[in-house]
């Protein structure tokens, strides 16, 4: 009988060491679940706080660029990115094309009278930057900065959504399976606002 009392004993010792482990198991693993939910949470909140900062700091930058490095020298990078954006966003100048006409490149003689850019036009040919006319360049209201800043808010505010979402998904549990939520964003044009990004930064 003592000795049945001893085996039962080691049996709860056992028992209650098992439950011990998988608690420590499922406690650690929610820990690291709120741990995620919370930045996911918080990224997604900051990429719609700091939109319309960026947006002004983009503003400023882009205006300085087109009118100060646009085809100087050491600024072939610029040069490349600011010529590329134009043509992938379908945009000439900051806020129009009347910007160029501020532009060092645009009021030296290196231009050959030419009013904008050729990458302003529609169908970029040698010197097609002669002719400002809006059947032949791009003449977006609001310019390039529209365009970026259009840009921006179907990215940051999409990716600031995203974050949220798989916050409030993830938690979620339904028969043991994980519930979660992944995004990839490969749209036309991030490659050219990161080049376009790139130079701008190099131009500071």
């Amino acid at each position: 009988m003592a000795h049945y009392k001893v085996d039962q004993d080691d049996w709860l010792t056992i028992y209650l060491k098992y439950l011990l482990a998988v608690f420590n198991f499922f406690f650690w693993y929610f820990c690291l679940l709120l741990a995620i939910f919370l930045v996911e949470l918080v990224a997604g909140v900051l990429a719609h706080v700091y939109y319309q900062r960026l947006s002004e700091e983009l503003r400023q930058h882009l205006t300085r660029t087109l009118a100060q490095n646009y085809r100087q020298p050491g600024a072939a990078e610029i040069t490349a990115s600011v010529d590329r954006l134009q043509q992938d966003f379908r945009c000439c100048g900051s806020n129009s094309s009347a910007d160029w006409q501020h532009s060092t490149y645009i009021l030296s003689p290196e231009a050959e009278g030419r009013r904008v850019p050729d990458s302003c036009c529609k169908t970029v040919v040698a010197r097609c930057g002669q002719r400002a006319h809006p059947s032949n360049i791009y003449k977006v209201e609001g310019g390039c900065i529209t365009k970026l800043e259009q840009f921006l808010a179907d990215h940051l505010l999409l990716m600031g959504a995203v974050g949220i979402g798989v916050a409030c998904l993830q938690p979620r549990k339904h028969e043991g399976k994980y519930l979660g939520l992944g995004a990839t964003l490969n749209l036309s044009g991030t490659e050219t606002w990161e080049e376009w990004e790139c130079g701008l930064r190099s131009a500071e």
